[in-house]
């Protein structure tokens, strides 16, 4: 588990096991959002099994598969009306962090300038060079 912070309540990071979520709970997060499809590259974590944990940790849950290749403005709304509702801090999670940040960065256009946005990723060490255009 390797977790970027973006903002003061979101946080990124990669494949997460359902022996993360302590830690990630005493780490004071209110909740965890998945990114990655369960059916998605080499065998992980189903999110089913992190959603269960995490709830019996006292953490909200939510599913948000998102195909990082093709990420659409509707995956964008859902991950922003997330971001809204859920209790923060926030921790979400994909493969490697990424795709994460991608949904989080295009998420806040139109709130923040497109170099603001890549600057932060770029400071937790992602990129998102290649949806810069889309900001």
């Amino acid at each position: 588990m390797n977790i970027r912070k973006l903002t003061q309540n979101v946080s990124v990071s990669d494949q997460l096991t359902t022996s993360d979520l302590l830690a990630i709970a005493d780490a004071g997060f209110k909740s965890v959002i998945c990114n990655r499809p369960d059916e998605e590259g080499e065998p992980h974590a189903r999110a089913a099994a992190i959603a269960k944990q995490a709830v019996e940790l006292g953490l909200e849950f939510r599913y948000l598969p998102v195909n990082g290749a093709n990420i659409s403005d509707a995956d964008v709304r859902q991950h922003a009306a997330i971001l809204n509702e859920a209790p923060v801090p926030v921790l979400t999670y994909c493969k490697s962090g990424t795709r994460c940040a991608k949904l989080w960065a295009l998420s806040k256009t139109g709130e923040l300038d497109a170099s603001t946005l890549e600057a932060t990723v770029e400071s937790a060490g992602l990129s998102i060079a290649d949806i810069v255009h889309r900001l």
